[in-house]
């Protein structure tokens, strides 16, 4: 495995993120535990998570897996860095007012139940999971604040910011001698690059490292018309958004040439989705969200994939990006 520092901190993490919103959900405890597990001694040691991951009635399932696998020793905890999120509605039924977003009094209660749920006495990377336009960072930052002398969390980070939701965040934190927000956990990859035109410049100009979710956008980026084609052969149907998005005639023209580009260099379609974000300025590492060992396997492969520079150059005729800011929209 190799490895960055996180942002602007001294803080040392792999460059594949083990994602666990599937344990649960999709993965059993046991097989969650044995994922987590082979991470672990492929040298994965960065580890995201949400308290809202279990869905539905399920919420805070996924934080509870992750806690039994700590609990059961052997140095689990003390060698994985923890990343988890506040944000969502944690009950059951419509929202009761403050058990939500990022009042000072939801993310206590929030940081609290996560903490138990996790079986750990500290979460390093606490999340922003999505803004609350109702709530000042001067109220979040005294919330975080507090959190950090009392030993709870480490750092602080955002998902889903816009840039001036960035920079507005880091002025405020800055005046109060805070270090701010540390990463930035946003949707980019090949088919979706808007995060170039201002979320990317944002966290590079603060410091905040990017960890890109969806890096194989959905299942499209990982081989999908191969999916498609052994899915016939075998008389099966292929549904998910992959095959959805397929069924948009300029989509599957862009992703038939991708594979055909792939398959001239000998390359998997995985693997260069995400060895292509490794490439990427400012990015810490793609979140990866295994459902089985296999596809665990698979996406650690991607960290020793060399992409040449005909191959790069290819990948953006295939996917353009925005073009630099502000460049691309005001000349």
């Amino acid at each position: 495995m190799r490895y960055t520092q996180l942002g602007r901190t001294g803080l040392e993490v792999s460059r594949l993120v083990l994602g666990t919103m599937n344990f649960g959900p999709q993965t059993n405890e046991a097989d969650s535990h044995a994922i987590m597990d082979a991470a672990l001694d492929a040298g994965v040691n960065f580890f995201d998570t949400a308290n809202v991951y279990g869905w539905g009635e399920n919420k805070g399932r996924t934080e509870e897996i992750l806690g039994t696998w700590f609990a059961q020793g052997g140095g689990r905890r003390e060698k994985v860095v923890l990343a988890t999120k506040v944000n969502g509605y944690m009950g059951v039924g419509d929202p009761w007012p403050n058990h939500h977003k990022l009042s000072a009094a939801n993310i206590r209660r929030a940081v609290d139940a996560s903490l138990k749920r996790l079986q750990t006495d500290h979460i390093d990377l606490y999340q922003f999971h999505h803004v609350d336009r109702n709530t000042p960072f001067e109220e979040i930052w005294q919330a975080i604040d507090v959190l950090i002398q009392q030993g709870k969390i480490l750092y602080a980070g955002s998902s889903n910011f816009p840039g001036y939701k960035i920079a507005q965040a880091n002025e405020l934190a800055s005046r109060r001698g805070m270090v701010g927000l540390v990463s930035e956990q946003c949707l980019y990859n090949l088919a979706e690059r808007r995060a170039e035109m201002e979320v990317v410049p944002a966290a590079r100009e603060y410091g905040l490292g990017v960890i890109p979710w969806s890096p194989l956008n959905g299942g499209l980026l990982g081989g999908a018309l191969k999916r498609e084609r052994e899915g016939a052969a075998n008389g099966r149907s292929v549904s998910g958004r992959s095959a959805d998005a397929l069924k948009n005639s300029a989509v599957r023209e862009q992703i038939e040439r991708y594979e055909a580009l792939l398959d001239k260099h000998g390359l998997l379609p995985g693997d260069t989705a995400l060895a292509w974000l490794l490439t990427r300025p400012g990015v810490t590492g793609p979140i990866v969200g295994p459902r089985t060992r296999e596809q665990l396997d698979s996406a650690l492969r991607a960290v020793d994939v060399e992409l040449s520079e005909e191959v790069l150059s290819g990948l953006d005729e295939i996917f353009p990006g925005p073009g630099p800011s502000p460049e691309a929209f005001a000349w």
